[in-house]
């Protein structure tokens, strides 16, 4: 059984991932010429595929006016386009263009680390990492749903 004090510590540990996850999100962003909405953003399109703004919108948890306008500045930048939707032209679909390879190259030091820590462990380990990291990411997931519903509520 765990002590108080070792899920205190446990919880400060996870805390301090967290940040320094997001810290490099963000100086990740920022040696890019993005912002960190941007940058999540295109995770979001690397990882789903193409979707419609409003898609986006929801996803990032911006409102109309800032998703166009992290659209626009993703477009400018090279890194997605608008392409119209081929059951209905009346609308559009934001589309990532193949890699971007500058955003890739800032971000190569800390993905090559943290696979080699990764690979570091057994196969039975690296198979509860994972496992772990696709329960934690549809956690919160839901939890990001449940507090977007909530304010909706209000």
């Amino acid at each position: 059984m765990s002590t108080p004090q070792a899920q205190a510590d446990a919880g400060r540990t996870y805390r301090r991932y967290l940040s320094a996850l997001m810290l490099h999100g963000h100086a990740g962003a920022k040696a890019c010429g993005l912002g960190a909405s941007d940058l999540y953003a295109l995770n979001i399109l690397e990882l789903a595929g193409p979707m419609t703004p409003g898609e986006l919108g929801a996803r990032t948890g911006l409102t109309t006016g800032p998703t166009t306008r992290l659209i626009d500045r993703l477009e400018q930048a090279g890194y997605v386009r608008r392409v119209p939707e081929p059951d209905d032209r009346r609308k559009v679909i934001v589309e990532p263009i193949g890699k971007p390879a500058e955003l890739d190259q800032v971000m190569a030091p800390a993905r090559q680390k943290v696979g080699a820590i990764i690979a570091g462990y057994s196969a039975e380990q690296r198979e509860l990492l994972l496992d772990y990291f696709d329960r934690a990411a549809q956690a919160y997931q839901e939890a990001a749903e449940q507090l977007h519903d909530q304010r909706k509520s209000y």
